[in-house]
Formats: structure tokens, sequence, C-alpha cells
């Protein structure tokens, strides 16, 4: 039996005064990525975010869409308070019930304002709307980030 392959993406939608995405991926880790990278391309061009400095994210929560909320959180806390911009996140998520844990390797480098040329400052991720689930063979993800 062959099942239907699915890349994941993110793709920006329109959204009064934040950035609202959605990101669809066929497996859990590939969705947080790519909510990752659609987080750090709303701040800078990630293409040209060198991979120099490493930084290890864990992250513990009860559910799946907590978890990745608390994730995305922490990128922006890294983004305040070192100065760091990642472009490359290797992740590992597990889902249990009642506990979900988060252990990523996030690689990038710390912010140049002339090479990667700077967007909009994320404040913070926002609960408003935030949704993650389960849909077909795949997951899905929406976030609003308050710029």
């Amino acid at each position: 039996m062959i099942i239907g392959f699915m890349e994941a993406f993110y793709k920006f939608l329109d959204h009064t005064a934040d950035v609202m995405f959605v990101a669809k991926a066929p497996t859990l880790k590939e969705l947080f990525e790519q909510c990752a990278l659609a987080t750090e391309e709303t701040m800078v061009d990630v293409s040209k975010v060198k991979q120099k400095v490493t930084e290890k994210i864990l992250v513990e929560e009860k559910t799946i869409e907590q978890l990745l909320f608390s994730f995305l959180d922490e990128l922006v806390f890294f983004k305040d308070y070192k100065q760091l911009m990642f472009s490359k996140f290797e992740i590992e998520v597990i889902d249990n019930p009642g506990k979900c844990e988060l252990k990523c390797v996030a690689t990038g480098e710390k912010l140049d304002m002339t090479r990667h040329d700077p967007k909009v400052d994320v404040k913070a991720v926002t609960m408003h709307l935030f949704k993650v689930e389960q849909v077909k063979e795949a997951w899905k993800a929406q976030v609003i980030l308050d710029i």
C-alpha cells in the first residue's frame, strides 16, 4: 500500500497588527521545525543566518499545543536575551498522555543587523487562535506572533 507523501511547509497569512502563519507537516518533529523557521523568518532572513552557535532547548508541558507554544516562546526569549537567531533545528518530540517533551538543538548566530535583513521584532507568541491539530495523515498548526 502506498501512502501519499506530503511535504512540510509554512506560509504567512494576512492578519491585522500581528503576524499569523499556518504550518503543516507529516510529523510532529517537522511541524515544530516549520513553526520555528516561520518564527525566525518573521524577524530575519533565515537563509542569511550562519550556523555558528548551538543552544539546547528543553521543554516539558501537558499537551502538544502547550509544548509548541512554550518552544516558540523560548525562541523569542533567545532573541531578546542573547540576540541569537537560529536557522537549523534538530528536534525530538515525545507525545505521551499528560506529559509532552521537546528536545531541540538550535543552531544559528548572534543577530547581525547588516547581514540578516531584520524584518519585524516579535514581542511574544499569543494564545489567540493558537492551535495544533492532527489532520488526516499530517499535523497542522496556526500561530499568531505579537509584533
